[in-house]
């Protein structure tokens, strides 16, 4: 068994959910992190005789069947894989009375601590899907004196959360007032527009546990007025991790934010993603004979075992890739799965949506 990335959990839950039995005839099995695999196979086994006991002719046979189907792929494991295993198992057959019985086995990103037999109309995945959730996120705030926008970085997503403006006047001074009455209003201005900033930071993430932390954008000095004027409260001003010099206020700031911050954010799948296929595109431009990028010389690279990283989009057709990962897994290649949420991402989509970095010319 080949234990699955978040990508690819995402895309392996979207096909289950689709299902949904006539009777209570699907099956979802969970066996925890650490559990004896041939204890959850005899328990299966003693299910079976339960089983008989289902009035319907049509649910007895099918939930015999999938408990069947699972209990043969139990026995073919010497031991639980490291993160635990789910299996689903049941006939999806769309019309009443056909016979497609299938069978998807699990072994996920994180480690499973739950334990669980069910039999009903549709297949119970709320454990997996928490482990897709994102675990932490990082607050954005990019601001001058005359604007400021608030955004969040959630894995590779970015979204604006707030616009600001300040109302300060421009420079032009209003009918003859003194150079310094309208600097001391100016500032005065500025200074409530840093309490309304600091303000929307508080109630847009104060109390949210996954806020790992907050990169501050703008100008000389105006950033560093409002970090170091202590706008903010305590714990949220603690959480500043980077204040990078920026031009842009506006919301596409907050992805100018994010790119000069690659070094705070090495860690982020954002990053990841972006210096892979920064590679990729490198590499098909300074060595073309180590990329393939077309299906056919990635079906070649992947039967003469020249594929090291095999990369698809999130976006590409789920039959297809499921065949190619197939073929990489077999002859021990990386598998990588990218959005079309980056600029980088939506490049590689359409050229092909797939693409490979080779370990030797073929």
């Amino acid at each position: 068994m080949v234990k699955l990335s978040k990508d690819e959990l995402e895309e392996v839950l979207e096909e289950i959910e689709k299902y949904k039995g006539h009777a209570t005839e699907l099956i979802s099995v969970y066996v925890p992190a650490g559990y004896d695999v041939n204890s959850a196979q005899r328990q299966l086994e003693a299910e079976k005789s339960t089983a008989k006991n289902i009035k319907s002719t049509a649910t007895r046979k099918n939930v015999s069947e999938a408990l069947d189907k699972i209990v043969r792929f139990l026995k073919t494991l010497k031991k639980t894989p490291e993160n635990g295993l789910a299996v689903f198992a049941g006939n999806v057959a769309s019309a009443e009375g056909g016979d497609d019985m299938q069978i998807w086995d699990i072994e996920p990103p994180m480690p499973l601590k739950i334990r669980l037999y069910r039999c009903d109309k549709e297949f119970v995945l709320e454990a997996l899907k928490e482990q897709l959730e994102v675990e932490e996120i990082f607050a954005l705030v990019v601001m001058d004196r005359k604007e400021a926008t608030l955004g969040v970085l959630e894995g590779k997503r970015i979204e604006m959360v707030r616009h600001m403006t300040s109302g300060i006047p421009s420079k032009v001074r209003a009918g003859g007032q003194s150079s310094q009455r309208f600097h001391r209003i100016t500032e005065g201005l500025t200074r409530d527009f840093y309490k309304r900033i600091a303000e929307e930071v508080k109630t847009a993430f104060f109390d949210n546990p996954k806020l790992k932390g907050i990169l501050i954008g703008g100008p000389i000095p105006t950033k560093d007025e409002f970090i170091d004027g202590e706008y903010m409260v305590t714990k949220l001003r603690e959480k500043v991790i980077g204040r990078i010099d920026l031009g842009d206020s506006s919301q596409s700031g907050l992805k100018e934010l994010v790119e000069k911050s690659q070094d705070i954010l090495a860690n982020q799948e954002i990053i990841h993603e972006k210096k892979l296929l920064e590679k990729f595109f490198e590499t098909l431009g300074e060595k073309p004979y180590l990329v393939v990028y077309k299906e056919e010389d990635i079906k070649k690279a992947l039967e003469f075992g020249a594929v090291d990283i095999l990369i698809l989009s999130k976006d590409y057709d789920k039959k297809s890739a499921k065949e190619f990962k197939k073929k990489a897994v077999n002859i021990g290649s990386t598998i990588k799965i990218v959005s079309t949420e980056t600029e980088e991402g939506k490049q590689f989509f359409n050229l092909s949506g797939i693409g490979a970095l080779l370990r030797f010319k073929i």
